[in-house]
């Protein structure tokens, strides 16, 4: 039960909410979030560290599908169980919810993803989007952001399928491709982020925030550094002889293809699983390559130098996760809470751009 987790780190502003009466204009300062497949946190710690003014946002309801994320969640946030839901989505009755200004939902990206099957929308996971409208349609929030892989963008027409029902929920939206090692992520991770103003709003321009870091950016080594001085969710990994034999012959920037391996240690693979993450080094001096939550042997990330895959706290670190953030759960489960994540550093500049954007509008006074 998530009441048996205390919550430890407080990174939202316990407030009282006034009436919703007169939603279209109103003197809150706190703008209360709804977030579908909320994951560990990502997006919302990225949301909670932004401000303008004396204007922030906070959580007031969660959901998503995975036990170990949501303990995670509640064990990070100032929220209350009762509203963190931690079901699948079908069966979450949306408008029994708190009303909410702000609605989230990063879909889940596994039928658009390149390293996919590429099934689309009409994939597994590919039409759960569908269930953010329902939560626009049930809330009318003044605003939302949703998150997706860059692959959206080329997975036949599911990308304009999707911007088509989001206008007709009744939303001006404003899409960006994001490269977030732009933005001071030590990583190499591109996502399409929509963002939605309700149409009544008037607000039909928003400017998606300039990059921080694009001649300069984070280095691997610069955000791994200290990391061996952390206690929390950094075990190591125990690897077999014939993996760290393998780990010697490849060098910073290669991966187990195009390093010259002795024959014994060459994987025997088919060329479709011949992906450029499978025992790839990172390089120190530049970005990591995309961190992600799942897959064998060969895609845990592997330091430059030491013969070893990276630990979750150092995956973390490439997240832009703080070091007293603390993912609950086994270690494969932790591994895939970060990978699936939003890195709240680039997620704390697109909710700045919002903030001012309502600030502009004065549709908060307060801002």
């Amino acid at each position: 039960m998530l009441d048996e987790v205390a919550a430890s780190h407080d990174y939202t502003a316990k407030s009282t909410y006034p009436s919703d009466s007169g939603r279209k204009s109103t003197h809150r300062s706190t703008f209360r979030l709804g977030e579908l497949f909320a994951g560990a946190g990502g997006m919302a710690l990225g949301a909670h560290q932004a401000k303008h003014k004396d204007c922030k946002f906070t959580h007031v309801w969660i959901n998503d599908s995975d036990t170990d994320a949501c303990h995670t969640f509640a064990n990070n946030f100032s929220i209350k169980e009762k509203n963190v839901h931690c079901c699948d989505v079908s069966n979450l009755s949306l408008e029994s919810l708190p009303s909410i200004d702000g609605l989230v939902f990063g879909f889940p990206c596994n039928d658009f993803s390149i390293v996919g099957d590429r099934n689309g929308i009409e994939g597994k996971f590919g039409g759960l989007y569908r269930h953010g409208i329902r939560a626009l349609r049930a809330h009318k929030p003044i605003f939302f952001v949703a998150e997706n892989v860059s692959g959206l963008s080329s997975s036949g027409n599911a990308l304009q399928t999707i911007e088509n029902e989001l206008v007709e929920a009744g939303y001006n939206i404003f899409k960006q491709l994001y490269k977030f090692e732009n933005f001071g992520v030590p990583q190499c991770r591109h996502r399409i982020i929509i963002v939605g103003f309700r149409q009544d709003t008037k607000v039909d321009e928003f400017t998606h925030p300039e990059p921080t870091t694009l001649s300069n950016p984070v280095t691997c080594e610069e955000a791994l550094e200290g990391v061996h001085l952390c206690v929390n969710n950094n075990e190591p990994t125990r690897h077999s002889k014939s993996v760290l034999e393998r780990l010697r012959y490849i060098k910073p920037g290669q991966n187990i293809f195009n390093a010259k391996l002795p024959e014994h240690l060459q994987l025997n693979m088919t060329s479709n699983a011949k992906i450029s993450q499978i025992y790839r080094r990172l390089v120190h001096d530049r970005p990591a390559y995309t961190v992600t939550g799942s897959g064998g042997g060969g895609t845990h990330v592997y330091h430059w130098s030491e013969d070893r895959a990276l630990t979750n706290r150092e995956r973390a670190r490439l997240q832009t996760f703080p070091d007293d953030f603390v993912f609950l759960g086994g270690k494969e489960s932790v591994r895939k809470q970060i990978g699936m994540a939003v890195p709240p550093k680039g997620a704390k500049f697109i909710f700045e751009a919002i903030i001012k954007t309502l600030a502009n509008r004065k549709i908060y006074s307060q801002c």
